[in-house]
């Protein structure tokens, strides 16, 4: 992976992440922190998706792959939370 696909790999995190953090809890998490949770949600989202038949291509593929994925990451660690 060169330069390039790295920092776009880290801002489609970001994003997922702050749109997800919008979505489940009101606000974001910094940007850290939303590049976390947005990498970890793509690697979610990849697995959900590949699960239903469903291929999403593209930037904007990505990007709403990795926010389906922190959201629904979020909501899980919400649910922990709770109990």
């Amino acid at each position: 992976m060169d330069i390039t696909g790295l920092i776009i790999f880290l801002a489609i995190g970001a994003v997922a992440g702050w749109l997800a953090g919008l979505m489940i809890k009101g606000g974001g998490f910094g940007l850290l922190g939303n590049i976390v949770i947005g990498i970890i949600g793509a690697v979610i989202g990849g697995h959900v998706f590949a699960y239903l038949g469903i291929s999403a291509g593209g930037l904007i593929g990505s990007i709403i792959t990795a926010t389906v994925g922190a959201a629904l990451l979020l909501f899980i660690v919400r649910l922990i939370k709770k109990a």
